[in-house]
């Protein structure tokens, strides 16, 4: 019996010391970047689990469970810190745990406006004075060869955010993590969505997206507003969205939107022609994402703005004229 107790006291120890190495060798083992210099950025109130699968997916993780476990066990999961952070030569699992919770002051940011054009995107950026401007002469389809976008059009691509970047970095930096970002979260929200929506494919939901994010006034308003939407791809209704109109005009528009405008046929004239536009026509945010695929239950087939930035939601098109003959030609 003694030596029974011995044996498995033994064995146990053999356990445990090989566990212990093993956690030593994932802790110190140096991590392969996916790239050199290897750079990457972490937003206000990210956690720790939404770090590590956001390294995960970019290739410096290959498990974003043992990073996540390991912060815990060590009270680091909840210090980390937003920023940019760039890794010049590879550093081990606990260096960079450590390198997150410690943060590091960024040196650069800038901020995406959801709701803007891809054209006001740019325009941010080529004025920006901490980045590097490799892609001023660029066009739009080149910057997406760039990036690796495999899109023809760079509307509706880029999500909108707050990013941080080390000074003299290459403005291609932004667009690539704006653009892995709206990857990310349109993936992630299509795979959650609602069933029969009568969406096909993401960039789809990604184009109604942009409507909505155009249309929308008050927040209360989008799933709503996305409701309505719905029901008309439903339906087979065009969706008559001026916001388009306006896209498909660019130049033209002279901040009053008129009834020519809305006899003259574009491809984003949704009044002309059926069914969504050819691509987004801003950068919607997840918000408006999410109402798209995630829409209101309403029998909804119109709105109308009231002025004070809400809408009047009617089932027919008797209640649609009364509430815009109340809210728009009586004001």
């Amino acid at each position: 019996m003694r030596r029974l107790k011995r044996l498995t006291a033994l064995i146990l120890l053999v356990v445990l010391g090989l566990a212990a190495g093993s956690v030593a060798v994932y802790v110190t083992r140096p991590l392969a970047l996916p790239s050199q210099p290897f750079s990457f950025s972490l937003t206000q109130g990210e956690s720790v689990r939404g770090a590590a699968r956001q390294l995960q997916a970019a290739g410096l993780l290959k498990n974003e469970r043992d990073f996540v476990w390991l912060a815990r066990v060590t009270g680091k999961s909840g210090a980390i810190k937003a920023g940019n952070y760039e890794l010049d030569a590879p550093i081990s699992t606990w260096g960079l745990l450590n390198m997150l919770a410690k943060g590091r002051v960024s040196q650069g940011e800038i901020r995406i406006v959801e709701g803007w054009m891809f054209s006001d995107f740019r325009k941010a950026v080529n004025e920006n004075p901490g980045l590097l401007h490799d892609t001023r002469n660029l066009t739009d389809a080149e910057i997406l060869q760039r990036i690796g976008a495999p899109e023809k059009d760079a509307e509706g691509l880029f999500f909108p955010d707050k990013y941080y970047f080390p000074k003299g970095a290459s403005d291609l930096v932004i667009y690539r993590r704006a653009y892995q970002t709206m990857q990310r979260h349109l993936a992630e929200s299509w795979k959650n969505r609602a069933p029969d929506l009568p969406l096909e494919t993401p960039y789809e939901a990604l184009t109604l997206a942009s409507i909505v994010e155009k249309e929308t006034g008050q927040a209360k308003d989008r799933t709503m507003i996305a409701g309505v939407f719905i029901n008309r791809l439903r339906k087979g209704m065009r969706l008559q969205t001026d916001p388009a109109v306006i896209y498909g005009i660019r130049a033209k528009f002279d901040g009053n939107l008129r009834k020519r405008d809305l006899l003259r046929d574009t491809p984003y004239n949704t009044y002309t022609r059926a069914g969504l536009t050819p691509t987004p026509i801003a950068l919607p945010g997840l918000a408006s994402i999410q109402a798209v695929l995630h829409p209101a239950k309403t029998n909804a087939l119109y709105f109308v703005a009231r002025g004070d930035g809400s809408s009047e939601f009617s089932d027919t098109l008797a209640k649609h004229n009364r509430a815009v003959d109340k809210y728009q030609l009586h004001q």
